[in-house]
């Protein structure tokens, strides 16, 4: 398979026991890497909301589509195009403090990021960050100096811009 491009791919499902597993499964199957999965309820409570992000090239990721929405409780299923949808990523970082000097070094960096200070002890910050990956990611590369403790990502989650919706009309 030739090296693809991360792609965006919104699935509404029955919110239901089960059905993460399913499409997940439908993945493993394949032998094809989720980079990350997001899941919530959606404005309609027996619908849930899937953002699956994964590197791929258009024929696989074509056939992944395909399946996916060939599942018993996916609704609709949805590749998101480059520009056409916003997305933000969540994550909580913990990193490695110990001197003063480079506690206000990374208040100042969360501060520029627009991030929040959501802990504080007398050896470790932790922060919360959220926007694009990259965002995060050059937020990571700057921590790698001091030390990142512990880190949690929530992945990509993800909505079409403007009045174009992924829904299910009633």
């Amino acid at each position: 398979m030739e090296s693809g491009k991360t792609k965006v791919i919104s699935v509404l499902v029955e919110n239901k026991p089960g059905v993460l597993h399913s499409i997940a499964n439908l993945f493993r199957r394949r032998n094809f890497n989720i980079e990350s999965i997001t899941v919530g309820a959606t404005q309609q409570k027996d619908i849930a909301r899937m953002t699956i992000t994964v590197n791929a090239d258009e024929k696989t990721l074509d056939q992944v589509v395909k399946q996916v929405a060939k599942q018993i409780d996916t609704l609709t299923v949805e590749e998101l195009e480059q520009g056409t949808f916003v997305m933000r990523e969540l994550a909580l970082i913990k990193v490695n403090i110990t001197v003063s000097k480079e506690r206000s070094d990374v208040i100042n960096f969360v501060n520029v990021f627009r991030g929040r200070i959501i802990d504080v002890s007398t050896d470790s910050i932790t922060v919360e960050i959220t926007g694009g990956p990259y965002k995060i990611d050059a937020f990571l590369n700057l921590m790698k100096t001091y030390g990142v403790l512990e880190l949690a990502r929530t992945g990509i989650t993800a909505l079409a811009r403007g009045a174009k919706s992924i829904r299910i009309d009633e």
